[in-house]
């Protein structure tokens, strides 16, 4: 049995590209461990922890994940304004990139991790965070000495069909499309396609973890709204695959069904 790592940027990210892949690996019997850069906040941490952290555990008991752990940075915010650090720790854009990176690592040396979970180059639709995710992701697999490393990602073509359906269903979207053309990546790029269908209701369940964000005014929040009130076959329909591209790797002629088949 293999140990396979997932690292996040934020509370719920676990969830939505790769949550049915971890559901199925714990399922197999494998190891889950899931870590999270930021505990999804931007102000600074209450008395008693971070909501969303708690919501996160919630989550990975869900998905049959055995481990959660918080690097210890902050939400960096999606927009044009990167504000001030919070008093109590630093927002993850602006971490050192090998500091992070090294307590990456040691997460992943304790370990013993076989397979990295990260993110792709362009960090999906282009977060900060996520896109520092994809950098220290990166780093702290060469630091530790991970044998293979997935980037969860999106096809760009299931990409614009999703941001079709959700404004056809006028469902609130606050997205730049424009953008979301050239972001995740591209067809060709994809190494791993993941049937999960199968695990779509641990996959809605963990989704409905986050209750703050469901009910929040987030600018995902009215899609989580729809998506956990959904029924089971209707949310495998529409999330019920996942794709990765394996780091370092050619994309084969047909995209492998199991993450634990390695890429040439």
């Amino acid at each position: 049995m293999a140990t396979v790592l997932a690292f996040h940027a934020h509370p719920d990210d676990e969830v939505f590209l790769t949550g049915g892949t971890l559901a199925r690996a714990a399922a197999e019997g494998h190891r889950v461990v899931i870590v999270v850069a930021t505990d999804g906040l931007m102000d600074a941490a209450p008395e008693g922890g971070a909501p969303r952290l708690s919501e996160l555990r919630a989550s990975a008991t869900v998905l049959g994940a055995t481990r959660v752990v918080h690097l210890g940075y902050a939400n960096s915010g999606h927009g044009a304004v990167l504000y001030p650090d919070p008093p109590d720790r630093a927002r993850f854009v602006r971490a050192d990139t090998e500091e992070a990176a090294e307590r990456l690592a040691a997460v992943l040396r304790e370990e013993d991790v076989d397979l990295l979970i990260s993110y792709d180059a362009n960090g999906g639709y282009g977060h900060r965070d996520h896109v520092k995710v994809h950098e220290v992701g990166k780093r702290a697999a060469e630091l530790a000495g991970v044998p293979r490393v997935l980037e969860a990602t999106m096809p760009r073509d299931v990409v614009a069909r999703l941001v079709k359906l959700v404004r056809l269903l006028r469902i609130p979207f606050r997205y730049d499309a424009d953008a979301l053309r050239t972001a995740y990546s591209s067809r060709a790029a994809i190494t791993h396609t993941i049937d999960v269908r199968r695990f779509a209701g641990q996959k809605q369940a963990a989704l409905a973890a986050h209750r703050s964000e469901v009910s929040g005014t987030g600018r995902l929040a009215p899609v989580m709204r729809v998506l956990v009130r959904l029924p089971a076959p209707v949310f495998g329909w529409l999330l019920g695959r996942e794709w990765f591209v394996e780091a370092r790797a050619t994309a084969p002629s047909k995209a492998f069904a199991d993450i634990f088949q390695p890429a040439p």
